[in-house]
């Protein structure tokens, strides 16, 4: 393996359209979502590992899950996570470890992917990486992986590219979710792809890119180049972390920057943000009806997606398209065309 090759994996997420599986105290990305026997986190740290040296892969989360970060990855060692102490967007949590990266091996190019996708065809996630690794140690660019879209989905942001010849395209710009008349204008285009939120680039590229449009928070960041992979880097971050800016990767550097470029890809990705994103994922079985840890009975239902504790016996009877999920405390039963109202659902329960 190439021990030039770092990842970040992007672990501090609540999950909350994922309720009531997904809370404040054990978010999606450390519950097995899939009924594969591992977790979000830990399939996300086993593929970038077939790339990736593991004392490589780094986990960056909210304080509060340190102990299920190392509980899920019992591989790691402390200094391979990276403890947000307060809610900063992405932008300052990328930055953070690219320094850290950085103080490392400064030769370092590294991928930034979030903890909870689905990815199909793991080998040509693999390809697609490494092809994008070896653009950005010949080069100062940097780059995003751009999902080749199957329909006009409203639910993630666009990539348009110029075209050309090359498998690697430079960005014209990103797009936030668009409405659906916008989303079909885009896919007619051609010249659109979904953004996965995964980033590949060298550190000295992110760090170039971060003095040049975020340089207030460089110049927070770099007064703590002497603590990076130290026993004094914890308190530092500490006492520095809350001050920076509250913005994202995308609108504080992406969105700025010249030396964009994009990989189009097509490895069977699906970001798992709801219920129903998981139900297209999952296998179906009798009225295409998904089924996680229960044992069921269908009874003129389809469509449906059950998830319950381990072997529960759930019987459906004259519902369909439908989402019922059960946990220790809680039961939801809620038509999946309402999904989005999961998120307002659940603070109306816990008050």
């Amino acid at each position: 393996m190439n021990n030039n090759y770092y990842a970040v994996i992007m672990a501090g997420g609540v999950g909350s359209r994922f309720w009531p599986v997904s809370t404040e105290e054990n978010p999606k990305q450390f519950h097995d979502m899939l009924g594969t026997g591992q977790s979000l986190i830990q399939n996300t740290f086993d593929r970038l590992g077939k790339l990736i040296p593991s004392e490589n892969i780094l986990i960056a989360t909210n304080k509060r899950y340190k102990d299920l970060v190392l509980k899920h990855l019992p591989e790691v060692n402390e200094n391979q996570v990276l403890l947000e102490p307060a809610m900063r967007n992405t932008a300052p949590c990328i930055l953070y470890s690219a320094l850290k990266i950085k103080d490392l091996n400064p030769n370092a190019v590294m991928i930034v992917a979030p903890s909870d996708h689905f990815i199909e065809n793991e080998e040509e996630f693999v390809k697609n990486v490494e092809t994008a690794f070896n653009a950005c140690e010949e080069q100062d660019i940097l780059m995003t992986l751009g999902i080749k879209p199957s329909g006009p989905n409203t639910g993630y942001g666009y990539i348009q590219f110029e075209d050309s010849a090359k498998a690697i395209k430079k960005v014209k710009n990103f797009t936030e979710k668009p409405d659906e008349e916008t989303a079909k204008k885009f896919i007619a285009q051609g010249d659109y792809l979904w953004n996965a939120g995964i980033f590949i680039w060298s550190v000295k590229s992110i760090i170039k890119a971060f003095e040049s449009s975020l340089g207030e928070m460089c110049t927070l960041f770099n007064q703590g180049n002497s603590y990076w992979n130290t026993n004094k880097e914890s308190d530092f971050i500490d006492d520095h972390y809350a001050k920076a800016e509250n913005v994202s990767i995308d609108y504080g550097i992406m969105e700025r920057a010249k030396n964009v470029y994009v990989l189009p890809v097509e490895f069977g990705w699906n970001d798992l943000g709801t219920w129903g994103s998981l139900f297209d994922k999952l296998e179906k079985g009798e009225d295409n009806n998904a089924v996680i840890n229960a044992q069921t009975i269908f009874k003129d239902s389809k469509n449906n997606i059950v998830r319950s504790q381990k072997g529960k016996k759930v019987v459906v009877q004259g519902l369909s398209n439908f989402i019922i999920v059960e946990t220790d405390d809680t039961l939801l039963i809620i038509p999946k065309s309402a999904e989005q109202e999961i998120k307002q659902l659940s603070k109306e329960a816990q008050e």
